[in-house]
């Protein structure tokens, strides 16, 4: 079974296929700049050259129309014919609190993702986009919606409810959704699995760390809280998003400034975090390290209140478990920054906590436990794999269809 995993953005297509029978990767690419000028298509057919393409995107069904065609490409192809493609799954950023699990596209299921566009307003139109034309262009494959949202469900009311008045969350939703929720899932197992436990046996807090960062406590397989909220701006400090703030500094700040909702939402969500913090040397952190080794005080500034946050939510979490048995770095950041994860581990040996130097500087972009030996808590690496994720549950959907 050969399964398209697509990702659709508001001005990209993100794109993986895999053989389910091995879950190897036959090709991924990325659809960049629909829409704008310099459009073009970088795919990455496996065991074959890679194939560039600068052309003309007006829209992202011309792009989808590319991915298809650069799949069947005599030279880069990696199938024969359309048909191959048995399954079609997508990721779709919001469920709401219907969606507790990954389900199959059909008339219900789209007219729900349109009501969730206010819930998600930049992220559900296009992802819905996204399946339209996948609809259209495979009329007879079964598409598969995926939700970040859905790993967090089974976060109780305890942790999802704010402290506002109770009829918001029922007339308008208002609650904790948590995102990235597919990243936490796949982690968590894959941590289980190289440990040689079970899931439901293990305590786990999940750092998934990139431009977007959120944090997930998971007990016995399950999220139970999780950093980001209603929105994809709280937790810890991200690469233009502000993390935590005092609600009254919103209303404080626009009275004083003069700014209207969407310059306050510009504000908190694109100027914000590192780039924020560092006075605009920039929202890469690997920009604001080497900025900070050569002493530049306004990167170390925004570095010290991201480590600080970390630590912050990862002590929160371990008390909320009553323990902690793992704790795990993934993403770009995450996966990629020794200094982070010593600096966020350093000072953490009250809940048994102890990295081992060597291993985290020789754990770049690979799957290792990086704790020292006696650590009572087993500090991992593991690169997330969405998509496979996404490829996963569209299988295991889709096959019941049969």
């Amino acid at each position: 079974m050969k399964v398209l995993v697509v990702n659709s953005g508001s001005s990209s297509i993100k794109y993986r296929l895999f053989n389910m029978t091995d879950e190897s990767l036959l090709a991924k690419g990325l659809v960049e700049r629909i829409g704008i000028s310099g459009s073009l298509i970088t795919h990455y057919p496996a065991g074959k050259d890679i194939m560039k393409k600068e052309i003309d995107i007006p829209d992202h069904r011309r792009g989808i129309e590319l991915v298809v065609e650069a799949l069947l490409n005599h030279n880069h192809g990696v199938i024969k014919d359309i048909s191959e493609i048995s399954a079609v799954g997508h990721r779709v950023v919001h469920g709401g609190e219907k969606y507790s699990g990954s389900v199959l596209i059909n008339q219900d299921v789209m007219e729900t993702l349109n009501k969730y566009i206010e819930l998600a307003p930049l992220h559900n139109p296009p992802n819905i986009l996204g399946i339209k034309v996948c609809q259209e262009l495979l009329p007879d494959t079964p598409q598969v919606g995926v939700f970040d949202t859905a790993f967090h469900q089974t976060i109780p009311e305890k942790a999802y409810l704010y402290g506002l008045p109770y009829h918001y969350y029922e007339k308008y939703g208002v609650r904790r959704y948590g995102f990235h929720g597919t990243s936490h899932k796949y982690v968590a197992i894959k941590a289980a699995e190289m440990l040689g436990k079970k899931l439901e046996e293990l305590k786990i807090i999940t750092c998934h760390l990139g431009n977007g960062s959120s944090l997930t406590a998971v007990e016995n397989g399950k999220s139970i809280d999780t950093s980001l909220g209603f929105g994809t701006i709280s937790g810890v400090i991200m690469g233009t998003r502000c993390g935590d703030v005092d609600p009254a500094v919103i209303p404080f700040l626009m009275g004083k400034e003069g700014l209207n909702s969407e310059e306050m939402n510009n504000i908190l969500y694109k100027k914000s975090g590192f780039v924020g913090l560092s006075e605009g040397i920039s929202s890469d952190k690997r920009d604001l390290e080497e900025k900070a080794s050569e002493g530049d005080k306004k990167a170390k500034r925004a570095l010290d209140v991201l480590h600080y946050g970390l630590k912050k939510y990862i002590g929160a979490y371990t008390a909320v478990m009553n323990g902690l048995d793992v704790l795990v770095f993934t993403a770009g950041i995450g996966e990629n920054s020794p200094k982070l994860r010593k600096n966020v581990c350093a000072g953490l040996t009250c809940f048994g906590i102890e990295i081992d130097d060597n291993k985290n500087n020789n754990a770049k972009g690979s799957k290792t436990v990086i704790s020292t030996d006696h650590s009572k808590v087993k500090i991992m690496v593991i690169p997330t794999n969405e998509e496979l994720m996404i490829a996963r549950d569209t299988m295991e959907i889709c096959g019941k269809l049969k």
